[in-house]
């Protein structure tokens, strides 16, 4: 005997911020919400995010800020959600918060309050959240048939919030991107994102025993530059100015780091040259950096002689070394390390003011599953936040 499917309004798939805050939207419009969660629990990554206090929105969120194929994409969703009304919805929980800097806002306490809050709404909203609930296939004839380790489950609207590949030890998988290809929905080529370089093996010889140490400086590919700080690390760098880089750089291509962000070095070490011309570039450097650090740009450069004994031409060779150090990382850390994924389903395929395929009526993608990534610091939460809404005010 076949049982019919359970119905519902609309099934998401994925119990993390997009999808939790879009069955909320729709919960609350009246709609027959379902959410599918194949994890033991619901919102994962919410859980780890910011050290444990979750970075949830940036002050400063515009579009520039996201990287999409489809750059004006954002926009339209963006402004219609702001970080604003989320920080509404933070203080009705009554969560308190701070801004740690550059605009990004964190829990005084745990990540968890967020979860619980997001929760808290779904229920008022009357969504039903099905944890430990795998899906085995979609199918699509009037609506959307899901079958599921529970059950099969019907609905006209479908939205897809499985998020990107990476921190697969959360139960990232590439779920959201194999039901993309089998509607025909087109997938931008995917990459790891705010991810940590690696070296090659000379490059690493010089700096892996300084793993620990870490210094501020603007770190450029191309016509992006961020300026916060460098972390050396046993197989290459990290910290936010190296993670910020690695969603602009492209394998096989230099790195420029700054050492100096924002001085004239070369006109402060002629200065030095003239006025204490028996400064060494290893007391100078100690003043700046850990005398490891600057120990080891000495060596690597073989910058041993006083400044008094250096030419200018040489002394301006040696700041533009400063200003201008260019490594090529040989990779990245991968998905392992990755907060996000850049690249994915391609925005070009979707409305921007309700996130619903152009081609395939009813089926929706929010969050990170799609071609939209955000720098580090709270923009990629608000990307999930603003994109659940836009499609939980249209299923």
């Amino acid at each position: 005997m076949n049982v019919p499917p359970e119905a519902y309004d609309a099934i998401i798939i994925g119990a993390g911020a997009a999808g939790l805050m879009c069955a909320i939207e729709a919960g609350r419009r009246g709609r027959r919400v379902l959410v599918v969660e194949h994890n033991d629990a619901v919102g994962k990554k919410i859980r780890i995010s910011g050290g444990g206090r979750c970075n949830f929105t940036n002050l400063h969120t515009e579009q520039k800020r996201f990287i999409s194929n489809n750059p004006r994409f954002c926009y339209s969703a963006l402004s219609r959600y702001t970080p604003a009304h989320f920080v509404s919805f933070v203080e009705r929980h009554g969560i308190a918060y701070h801004e740690k800097k550059l605009g990004q806002l964190f829990c005084d306490g745990s990540a968890q309050q967020i979860i619980d809050a997001l929760l808290a709404d779904c229920a008022e909203a009357g969504v039903t959240i099905r944890v430990g609930c795998s899906v085995a296939g979609v199918e699509k004839n009037d609506g959307f048939v899901v079958a599921t380790s529970q059950g099969k489950f019907a609905a006209a609207a479908l939205v897809i919030a499985t998020g990107g590949l990476s921190i697969p030890k959360l139960g990232a998988t590439d779920f959201g991107y194999r039901i993309a290809k089998q509607f025909g929905v087109p997938v931008v080529q995917r990459r790891p994102g705010l991810v940590p370089l690696t070296l090659a093996k000379a490059e690493l010889a010089q700096l892996a025993d300084l793993s620990g140490i870490s210094f501020n400086a603007v770190v450029s590919f191309g016509n992006d530059a961020f300026e916060e700080n460098v972390l050396v690390t046993h197989r290459g760098l990290s910290g936010p100015a190296i993670l910020q880089i690695s969603s602009y750089w492209e394998f096989g291509k230099d790195i420029a780091i700054d050492l100096f962000p924002g001085e004239d070095l070369c006109a402060e070490l002629l200065h030095m040259k003239r006025d204490a011309p028996q400064t060494s570039l290893k007391s100078f450097l100690d003043t700046r950096f850990s005398a490891r650090f600057a120990q080891r740009l000495i060596e690597m450069h073989g910058w041993t002689r006083p400044l008094g004994e250096i030419s200018d031409a040489s002394v301006r060779a040696i700041a533009e070394s400063l200003r201008r150090w260019k490594i090529t990382p040989a990779g990245t850390e991968g998905y392992a390390k990755a907060e996000v994924t850049c690249g994915g389903v391609d925005t070009n395929a979707l409305s921007p003011k309700t996130m619903e395929s152009r081609d395939v009526p009813g089926l929706y993608f929010i969050g990170e599953v799609m071609d939209v990534t955000g720098w580090l610091g709270g923009y990629n939460f608000q990307w999930a936040w603003s994109s659940s809404v836009a499609a939980g005010r249209s299923v």
